[in-house]
């Protein structure tokens, strides 16, 4: 029940800071429209494209951790955690296209020569979306903290590129008009596109790892393994196989016990390691096979063995 109950306190963050970008994303997309037609500028068209991605990434996310928190079925017996990986890589997606439709246009405008007006306005513009950017990241930043979602993770990058790529803005406007220095703001705008390209890779790595169900950090399986090898029973662990998916994490092991022991000690014996492990590891879904101890089920590797605690 206290699992359960952590779940759906996560959910709720969760969706609040969904909600959050969203409202944030949809304030700045509708200034920044307006920069844009008052400046010209595109460094700032770049700054609204990314925008309107996040906008979008956004409602992504927001469906993305919906569909995560809910509970298992019939047919997803493990969850539904990876919508949030799905989310993610759609966000990249976005990202991606972004980045190569404004880097064309960014040459474009270097070779036409095109020139920006108004740099006030949208160095206002900037200023404010710096501003509630700053917020929303704070918020995101507490949400990660409690629920590890991927899907706000994802989403806290692209904030976090958004203040750069502001900044950006600022800097190409007043260096084009201010400095009097023809190309900048095509220049600026190339190198947001680089930048939200290089954001984008960083992104979809952890989306695959969770895919892909790749190992936890070998650090935390040998942290994992110690608070095991506390139980005076246990003699040794092999076949240890984890994952994570969403916010949850799975493992799964057999362990050598007494080849003496009954089935109800057996058990006994089971249920107080996963007391253990779940008092250091709150949420995990542990699944354990006990085996006398020597026994190795065919097809598992040496590499796979791990000593009996000392």
């Amino acid at each position: 029940m206290k699992i359960r109950s952590a779940n759906t306190d996560s959910a709720s963050l969760n969706r609040s800071a969904a909600f959050a970008s969203i409202t944030v994303a949809m304030l700045l997309a509708g200034m920044k429209a307006w920069a844009v037609i008052q400046t010209g500028s595109t460094a700032m068209l770049g700054s609204l494209a990314d925008t309107v991605l996040d906008l979008i990434a956004s409602l992504a996310t927001l469906a993305g951790v919906w569909v995560a928190a809910q509970p298992e079925d019939r047919h997803h017996r493990f969850g539904h955690g990876k919508a949030e990986a799905l989310a993610a890589m759609f966000q990249v997606t976005l990202i991606s296209i972004s980045a190569l439709t404004l880097a064309m246009r960014s040459v474009q405008q270097f070779l036409a020569h095109a020139k920006t007006e108004s740099a006030g306005d949208g160095i206002l513009v900037s200023a404010i979306a710096m501003g509630a950017t700053l917020a929303l990241l704070a918020w995101q930043r507490h949400v990660i903290k409690k629920t590890n979602s991927l899907a706000i993770s994802t989403d806290h990058v692209h904030y976090q590129s958004d203040l750069a790529l502001n900044l950006a803005v600022i800097a190409a406007l007043a260096i084009e008009q201010f400095a009097g220095i023809a190309g900048a703001d095509a220049l600026f705008g190339l190198g947001i596109a680089l930048w939200l390209g290089w954001g984008a890779w960083g992104a979809s790595q952890e989306a695959i790892t969770q895919l892909m169900d790749k190992e936890w950090p070998e650090e935390k399986r040998s942290e994992f393994v110690k608070v095991m090898a506390r139980h005076p029973e246990l003699r040794g662990v092999h076949d240890l196989r984890t994952r994570t998916s969403g916010n949850r994490d799975f493992v799964q092991f057999h362990v050598w016990v007494d080849p003496e022991m009954t089935i109800r000690q057996a058990h006994q014996v089971m249920d107080e390691i996963e007391i253990k492990l779940h008092a250091e590891f709150p949420g995990v879904e542990i699944l354990i096979h006990p085996d006398p101890e020597g026994h190795v089920d065919t097809g598992i590797g040496a590499k796979d063995l791990m000593p009996a605690p000392e």
